[in-house]
């Protein structure tokens, strides 16, 4: 596979009624037929959604540019607010991509280090919103560094205040360039005290917290 790796994120609002029953669990279900379809047809690689109270998160990474949540979770809009964006209303608002630690160059090498039993996790975290410009200013500056290591599927949204992290496990750390060299711009993060960035309260305690799955599927899983 020579395509290029498109990698998207992007956040949804659960309707009051939505979990109530099978309801959820039954769209979920059907989603899953849908992203299945995608994979098998060459148009993704992965899909994943998750949940904390209303909100809801999606990752996919795609094959084509034109790949939208509309192609493959169809099942799941009966269940989602519709969100008011510039362009009309969407059951999936875009997040904007602000971490990570590797660029995809093609799907081969991409899913070279994904063989093997994968975890796929996602989790949130809520950040003040008087510190959300300096939170996104520093990561986006490691990123242009490309020196400090991470999970080579590590990617984070904003949207809002609220940050959606996924990742999987066991990691496979890479950086950006491929350098052996220490990064700079971490220890400039380091101290403007991270942890003043965080609404903990909101998070029971913690920066990040991971949040339940509600569908999972990648290329190779069967």
């Amino acid at each position: 596979m020579a395509e290029k790796v498109i990698r998207r994120q992007f956040r949804g609002c659960l309707k009051e009624d939505a979990r109530e029953g099978m309801r959820l669990c039954m769209a979920a279900a059907e989603a899953e037929k849908e992203v299945r379809r995608l994979i098998q047809s060459g148009r993704l690689l992965t899909a994943s959604v998750y949940y904390h109270g209303n909100m809801c998160f999606l990752y996919y990474e795609a094959l084509e540019e034109g790949v939208s949540p509309a192609d493959f979770l169809k099942p799941l809009e009966a269940c989602l607010e519709l969100w008011p964006e510039e362009g009309g209303k969407t059951c999936w608002a875009p997040m904007y991509s602000i971490y990570w630690h590797s660029v995809p160059q093609d799907a081969d090498s991409w899913m070279e280090s994904r063989k093997g039993k994968k975890n796929r996790i996602g989790r949130i975290a809520f950040l003040y919103p008087e510190k959300m410009f300096s939170y996104t200013y520093w990561h986006q500056a490691i990123v242009e560094e490309g020196l400090l290591k991470g999970d080579q599927y590590q990617f984070i949204s904003l949207h809002e205040n609220i940050l959606f992290s996924y990742f999987e496990e066991p990691k496979n750390m890479v950086n950006i360039t491929g350098m052996e060299k220490a990064s700079e711009v971490i220890d400039k993060w380091l101290a403007v005290n991270p942890e003043s960035h965080f609404d903990r309260e909101k998070a029971g305690g913690s920066n990040f917290i991971i949040i339940e799955q509600l569908l999972s599927v990648a290329a190779g899983d069967d």
